[in-house]
């Protein structure tokens, strides 16, 4: 699996990082466009998304590697 994909609140916008870089992948407008953005960035790196709450607290998880434990939920 590669480094997992955040999306950050970054100011009054929303950005897409590669964990444990500083420097964003990419800026947006609302966290649902840098969801969108960091979806395909997850699956070539066949690792985790990870969206982060307006607080910075983890909001919610989906994963785009080899998982060994899938989750069971139907969200997608």
């Amino acid at each position: 699996m590669g480094k997992n994909v955040h999306v950050v609140k970054n100011g009054d916008r929303w950005s897409v990082k590669e964990e444990g870089k500083n420097t964003p992948l990419s800026n947006h407008r609302t966290q649902e466009l840098a969801r969108q953005n960091a979806v395909p960035i997850a699956k070539q790196n066949k690792s985790e998304l990870v969206i982060h709450g307006e607080d910075g607290k983890f909001r919610d998880k989906d994963s785009y590697g080899n998982d060994p434990c899938p989750p069971k939920d139907r969200k997608h």
